[in-house]
């Protein structure tokens, strides 16, 4: 009975093609617009995450708090200093790497080509507390931190301007003024959340740093990675009980030192981009109600139209629940349809924008479901006034009907 009635609701759409696929674009336009939605918000909040991921794992960032501009400062600026990463580095016991880091932007020359990348002062333990491997060579040694000897390693993008895919190990390049040999090559980073390019670096000793580049003992970052299995917000209280010691602020006082954890910045911007993901899918979900409507408007002239087949069915024995389910079957169907075509439509547009924007593809099977439910429902619903009609004809009435 039920395939019988599919059969007839797919025979009357062929009949009608233009007319069933105007009628069911609404329903195309508003289930692709869905999908490309939440598949293209999905695939930003994994992108966001894994930019934050690569930072380092469990990770928090401390650095000099600065004063907001045109206010009262509550608090003493003051940079961060030697006395703070060892208090850190004494103080936590639920830390596997403390790491302190100072940055610029100097020109790089090689030979005849140079280029302006970002050189990092740092320690050992710095790879450990951002993730950070080398692709070949090795790091810094223990005794070349403590003497500030001139070596660096090159990230990719400094590798690839420089030498190509050849092997820069052993060879001397110019940091601002300073020479130093380069002892290895970092694994690539790729590019940050912000636009950056986190492989445009150079990564020197601390010390050699400070002497040759900076020009002064300040650190600007002390990286600490939690132990894992250890909430980033127990070590948090923890460094900032340690900070307010070794930099003596009273009890009363603001921290003239800020805190971040890398995994709650993580959170919320995953946050607020699924929020603005589920927004967009709530507007463009308006157009399925467009959509419905269309699918009551053109159920309505079909009953019309129909009116003297439905007054001979009626006639030779058919009940009003036959012609109820008739229509409604076929009000089904042409809303399925519409939504099979959106799904598609919606998956391509979402693996296009994946592709130009370098965001991944994430399809949410549970979506897709949903959506083909949701556009088979609204059939029923806006299908079922028109079945309703035609369903309560008079025969006699129908068969008069011309």
């Amino acid at each position: 009975m039920i395939w019988e009635t599919v059969r007839l609701a797919l025979r009357s759409i062929r009949r009608n093609v233009l007319r069933s696929f105007l009628t069911l674009l609404g329903i195309v336009i508003g289930v692709a617009a869905v999908i490309a939605m939440i598949t293209i918000g999905s695939g930003t909040t994994e992108k966001v995450k894994g930019d934050i991921s690569k930072l380092g794992s469990n990770l928090l960032v401390v650095r000099a708090a600065r004063p907001e501009r045109g206010g009262p400062a509550s608090f003493t600026p003051r940079q961060l200093e030697e006395k703070d990463l060892l208090g850190l580095r004494k103080g936590l016991t639920n830390a596997k790497a403390v790491s302190a880091a100072s940055q610029s932007t100097v020109r790089v020359v090689y030979g005849p080509e140079n280029i302006a990348a970002s050189v990092t002062g740092t320690d050992i333990e710095f790879f450990t507390a951002r993730d950070w491997n080398v692709s070949s060579g090795r790091i810094f040694t223990e005794s070349e931190v403590r003497g500030g000897a001139n070596v660096c390693l090159v990230g990719q993008t400094v590798r690839q301007q420089f030498f190509g895919a050849g092997d820069p190990e052993g060879i001397a390049i110019r940091v601002n003024r300073t020479s130093c040999k380069i002892i290895g090559v970092l694994e690539s980073k790729g590019t940050s959340g912000f636009g950056q390019d986190q492989d445009n670096v150079v990564m020197m000793p601390l010390g050699s740093f400070q002497r040759r580049v900076s020009g002064n003992r300040n650190i600007d970052t002390i990286y600490v990675a939690a132990q894992d299995g250890i909430a980033t917000s127990d070590v948090q209280d923890s460094i900032e009980a340690i900070l307010r010691d070794t930099r003596r602020i009273a009890p009363d006082a603001d921290n003239n030192f800020e805190v971040r954890d890398m995994t709650q910045i993580a959170d919320a911007m995953a946050s607020a981009t699924t929020t603005m993901t589920g927004m967009l899918g709530a507007v463009a979900a308006v157009s399925l109600l467009v959509g419905g409507i269309g699918i009551m408007n053109i159920m309505l002239v079909s009953v019309t139209e129909r009116t003297r087949e439905i007054g001979i069915r009626l006639a030779i024995g058919a009940h009003e629940k036959h012609i109820l389910i008739q229509f409604l079957v076929e009000a089904t169907v042409l809303s399925l349809l519409g939504g099979l075509i959106g799904i598609a439509l919606g998956l391509s547009l979402a693996g296009l924008a994946s592709l130009t924007l370098s965001i991944p593809f994430a399809p949410s099977i549970p979506i897709i479901l949903l959506a083909v439910g949701f556009s088979a429902l609204i059939g029923m619903v806006f299908g079922f006034f028109p079945a309703l009609r035609g369903a309560r004809l008079d025969p006699i009435d129908a068969l008069r009907h011309e």
